[in-house]
């Protein structure tokens, strides 16, 4: 039987949109191999479940590979009148990118810690300086060298010794976020011998300077599941496990306390988690529970010098803070420092000798919370802008009185401060050099809000070029997410601003699954509440034809992932209001994935999602998953994008996705597939690379409104 061909007719025929001409070519179609799922008494029918096939059988699967070869070749010749186009984007985008830079340093332990890239490379050189920022630079790791012959390259991790004499570091060539740590002696600049596959990248150092622990992965579901011990010049193969976790939902991972006091092993599902610790001089001591593990309660430990806080949504659906002593960890012995808002949600705590700053989150904006240790005053940050992201970053030094922040907007580039918290001053340490005089005063962003289908406001961000004229003409790119109650706040984006200054609108709906709004907000988007999601997305687009800020002929949607679950849902149940879909390593196969506990990611999900072998969270996520519900209409131009080595979405959800798209559907709107070969779920490694993604997202986007020159 024949797999596929480029000439065979599918009822998809080219077209010219508003004056870009795709080329007249059939596109490919994938061979039907019935496979039956029977489960809760419903029988389905999978043509497209031989693709498959390379996860499960790895290089001898050629016949997907070369599946995902010829719908590359043939998304090659579809946008091949937009070549030189991609290229003018990809060098425009690159024109504003300062290649030699280098990022603000932060001081740890005596030195101080930075970054920087040079003209023409692609990663970075990890550096630091004794004492000083003018003393001797000590090039720790150089990336450049490390990556080069490799398609992609990560490094990550980077962990130093209490001592200042080692360096934990992980490395992935694949793109499955599987690291090895290698270990390197900063005196010397020898690599130890060991090496320790199947990780997640990072170690937590105990206090002797040769014991460290590290998270080790399940090679099959990459689950983190136990967390071993290491101790330098022992074979790596006889590593103890010093906790193994046994409920598959579960996301675990080690981290070492700012204060150096401690080391905690962490262990969390979406519902519960629960926190392990010893002390960091102690390495051979078992690990004690803090509290054990209560149904539907999350908590995460901080260490301050006479007591630990305890942040936590017992009975605090945004949760509060406790504190309790050290030597009394037990719920029992918590005491309430902040109690509970119902209009603010707490998300994190950064401590310091004297002060802690509290991360929150009102009306959809987070901010900043100061709060002295010493006499209990507190006070908040002011950001002075209607929508933007303010947040707290590399805070490693316990003793001091600075805390480095973050804050960006739509309209102002990335800007690190450092923050006095005594003088209550801040000093602008950097903002992101936009190379080519970008002036923010010629844009514009505004806050909006649609109403959604049971009446709920729903924030949207959005940003256009000044001079736009709100009378439906315009195109616009809706971006949304949704899910895991992972906010998608308002930041700024230097390739964006060739898309803004081709006409575009670009806007955020910040639906429900994500958390924008408080912990409700995500409850509300999620298991037996999922569709609110796309209801909500849907209502924001219908707003934004409302309103004129553009109209159905002109309005497109983006998504990555879960987000890209989000396009696939959008583009079922409301398929005319859409002109373009851009889906990114979409998660649309959702019933089949979900059943499949050897797939990464699977039984982590069950409380995000639901499983499916319960009979009404199957037949729930079966009413909504993209790959079920494709139907015999007319259905948006779609680019949709994966990884071959995708650890998250893998290959042959969007593959398999686009396979019966073109097999079902009845328009003669473009629907192209690109798998990049060589990358997973992020995309290209390089600092450059990832612009031609963006660049082809837009040359796609500029086509459909006849926009390439």
């Amino acid at each position: 039987m024949i797999l596929l061909t480029l000439l065979a007719s599918c009822g998809e025929k080219n077209q010219e949109t508003q004056g870009y001409r795709w080329p007249d070519l059939k596109a490919p179609v994938a061979e039907k191999i019935p496979h039956e799922r029977t489960i809760h008494g419903d029988t389905v029918v999978d043509n497209y479940y031989w693709m498959i096939d390379y996860f499960k059988k790895g290089p001898d699967s050629t016949k997907v590979i070369d599946y995902l070869n010829t719908e590359n070749a043939y998304l090659d010749t579809m946008m091949s009148g937009t070549k030189e186009f991609q290229e003018t984007l990809f060098k425009e985008m690159r024109a504003r990118i300062k290649e030699k830079d280098e990022s603000v340093p932060y001081f740890k332990n005596g030195y101080f810690y930075y970054t920087r890239t040079e003209d023409g490379k692609q990663y970075f050189k990890y550096c630091r300086k004794k004492g000083s920022l003018d003393a001797t630079e000590e090039i720790l790791l150089d990336v450049d060298k490390m990556a080069e012959g490799h398609p992609y390259f990560s490094a990550t991790g980077f962990s130093i010794s209490p001592d200042n004499k080692l360096m934990a570091f992980g490395v992935d060539t694949v793109s499955r976020r599987e690291y090895t740590i290698f270990i390197k002696n900063l005196e010397t600049g020898a690599l130890y011998t060991e090496e320790i596959k199947g990780t997640t990248g990072a170690v937590a150092w105990a206090n002797d300077n040769k014991t460290f622990f590290y998270t080790a992965k399940n090679p099959v579901t990459l689950l983190t599941e136990k967390i071993k011990k290491h101790e330098l010049g022992t074979d790596v193969r006889m590593d103890p496990v010093v906790y193994e976790e046994k409920d598959n939902s579960n996301y675990i991972g080690v981290a070492r306390a700012k204060s150096g006091k401690f080391i905690y092993i962490y262990s969390g599902a979406t519902t519960s988690s629960e926190t392990r610790f010893i002390s960091a001089d102690k390495p051979s001591d078992l690990f004690k529970v803090f509290q054990p593990r209560m149904k539907d309660v999350l908590y995460e430990v901080t260490a301050l010098e006479d007591r630990f806080l305890i942040l936590t949504n017992r009975d605090a659906l945004n949760f509060k803070v406790m504190e309790c002593p050290l030597d009394k960890t037990d719920i029992e012995h918590w005491k309430e420092v902040i109690p509970h808002r119902k209009d603010v949600l707490l998300e994190g705590i950064d401590e310091f000798k004297d002060f802690i700053v509290v991360s929150e989150r009102k009306n959809g904006l987070t901010q900043l919370n100061i709060r002295s240790l010493r006499n209990g005053e507190e006070h908040y940050l002011d950001f002075g802008e209607a929508a933007y992201t303010a947040y707290t970053q590399a805070n490693v030094e316990y003793n001091t009185s600075i805390v480095r922040y973050g804050y960006t907007s739509l309209t102002t580039p990335s800007s690190t401060f450092d923050y006095d918290m005594v003088e209550k001053k801040k000093t602008l340490l950097k903002q992101q050099e936009v190379l080519g005089g970008y002036d923010p005063k010629a844009y514009v962003t505004e806050r909006l809000y649609a109403e959604a289908e049971d009446g709920v406001r729903i924030p949207i961000s959005l940003v256009y070029k000044k001079g736009f004229e709100r009378n439906g003409s315009a195109p616009l790119l809706l971006y949304g997410y949704g899910s895991y109650g992972a906010s998608m706040d308002p930041t700024f984006s230097s390739p964006r601003l060739s898309l803004l200054d081709r006409g575009f609108v670009f806007a955020i709906a910040h639906i429900r699954g994500g958390q924008e709004m408080g912990r409700q907000w995500y409850e509300d988007g999620k298991m037996m509440k999922k569709k609110n999601t796309f209801t909500d997305f849907i209502s924001c687009g219908k707003y934004l034809i409302n309103k004129q800020y553009t109209s159905k002929g002109h309005l497109y949607a983006q998504g990555g992932s879960a987000g890209g679950l989000l396009m696939g849902a959008v583009m079922n149940m409301a398929p005319d209001l859409w002109n373009g879909i851009i889906a990114q390593v979409p998660f649309v196969d959702v019933v089949n994935t979900m059943l499949d506990e050897t797939i990464p990611l699977t039984t982590n999900e069950f409380d995000e999602w639901g499983n499916p072998k319960n009979k009404e969270a199957y037949f729930y996520m079966k009413s909504y998953s993209p790959y079920e519900n494709i139907e015999a209409k007319a259905y948006p131009n779609m680019l949709v994008t994966t990884g071959l080595h995708d650890s998250q979405v893998q290959y042959f959800e969007p593959a398999k996705w686009v396979a019966k798209l073109r097999a079902t559907k009845t328009d003669k709107n473009v629907l192209l597939l690109k798998t990049e070969m060589d990358f997973g779920h992020g995309g290209a490694s390089g600092r450059f690379d990832y612009l031609k993604d963006i660049a082809l997202n837009y040359a796609f986007l500029l086509a459909l409104e006849g926009n390439v020159e």
